[in-house]
C-alpha cells in the first residue's frame, strides 16, 4: 500500500498540527520531564456528565469524566459495550452534547457552539471514522470524499477531485474511484471512510470502533493505516473493545459504567 503523505496540504490553523508537519517531534507527556508538558492539550474534557431520559427515568452514560489528549498522541479508550465509549467520543466530536461539563478542542469550547457553527467547525477541524462507514450509497467513492470538501470549503473547487483521487490512491483504492460503496468490500469501505476523514486535512482524527465490523485480517490492514497516520503527525483518538487495537496506542484509557478507571502505556 502506498505511503500516506498528504496531497497539497493547506496552511495549518492555530494549535492543530497538519499533514507531515513536525509536532514538537511528536512530543508526548510521558516523554517530558516534570508533571506538565510545555504544550497545551489538543482535547481537554472536564467534569463531563451525560444522562439520557427514558421512560424509567434518567440513565447516566458519563459520570464526571476528565480527559486530556496531547498533540501527536494515539489514545485508545477501551471498554465493554455500554461502558460509555461512544457517548464520550460523541461529546468530543460535538455529535452530542453533555448534560454538564466542558469540552475544549484546540482551545475551542465546542459544547457552547450553536449547531450550525459546530457543523462548520467540525468539517474543517475533525476527521471522524465510524464503525459502519456511513458512506452515501448512491455516490461513487470519489464523490463521497469530494462531498466532505464541498461542505467545508477548505479547498478550491478545482482542486477537490484531484485531492480526492490522491487520497484514494493513498489507501490503495484509486482503481475503484467510480464504483459505489456496495461494489467494494467492508474493509475497502472503511479505507474510503478514512480517506474521507482526511479530506479537509484535519490534525485530529476520531474513530468509533473502526475495526468492529471487519474480520481480523482486514482489521489488521486498517490498523496499519491508522497507525501510519499517527506516525505522520496526526492525533488519533479511538474508542474500541478490541484489545489488539488498544495495544497499538501510545496510551490506553479504561472506561467502565461511564467513568474512566485507569490508564496505561500502550505500545
Amino acid at each position: 500500500m502506498p505511503g500516506l503523505s498528504d496531497p497539497a496540504p493547506v496552511a495549518p490553523r492555530s494549535g492543530v498540527p497538519r499533514g507531515n508537519q513536525p509536532i514538537l517531534d511528536s512530543l508526548k507527556p510521558e516523554q517530558i520531564p516534570g508533571t506538565h508538558p510545555p504544550v497545551d492539550p489538543l482535547i481537554e474534557v472536564s467534569g463531563l456528565h451525560k444522562s439520557y431520559r427514558t421512560s424509567a427515568g434518567e440513565v447516566p452514560a458519563l459520570r464526571g469524566v476528565d480527559l486530556q489528549v496531547w498533540p501527536g498522541e494515539f489514545v485508545a479508550i477501551h471498554g465493554k459495550s455500554g461502558a460509555g465509549k461512544s457517548t464520550l467520543i460523541n461529546m468530543v466530536t460535538g455529535i452530542d452534547r453533555p448534560t454538564s461539563g466542558e469540552v475544549l478542542v484546540d482551545g475551542v469550547a465546542i459544547h457552547t457552539m450553536t449547531d450550525d457553527r459546530l457543523a462548520r467547525w467540525r468539517g474543517k477541524n475533525l476527521g471522524v471514522v465510524f464503525q459502519f462507514f456511513q458512506l452515501l450509497p448512491s455516490l461513487s467513492l470519489i464523490e463521497n470524499i469530494t462531498l466532505a470538501m464541498d461542505f467545508s470549503g477548505v479547498y478550491p473547487v478545482v482542486e477537490r477531485r484531484d485531492r480526492a483521487l490522491a487520497l484514494l490512491e493513498q489507501v490503495g483504492l484509486e482503481n475503484h474511484a467510480r464504483k459505489i460503496p456496495s461494489k467494494i468490500s467492508g474493509g475497502q469501505q472503511q479505507r474510503v471512510a478514512i480517506a474521507r476523514a482526511l479530506a479537509n486535512d484535519p490534525g485530529l482524527l476520531v474513530a468509533d470502533e473502526p475495526t468492529g465490523n471487519l474480520d481480523s485480517q482486514t482489521a489488521g490492514g486498517v490498523l496499519d493505516l491508522l497507525q501510519d497516520l499517527v506516525e505522520r503527525g496526526r492525533t488519533l483518538v479511538v474508542v474500541t473493545h478490541d484489545r489488539e487495537l488498544a495495544g497499538r496506542a501510545d496510551r490506553v484509557i479504561e472506561i467502565e459504567d461511564g467513568k474512566l478507571l485507569s490508564e496505561r502505556a500502550g505500545r
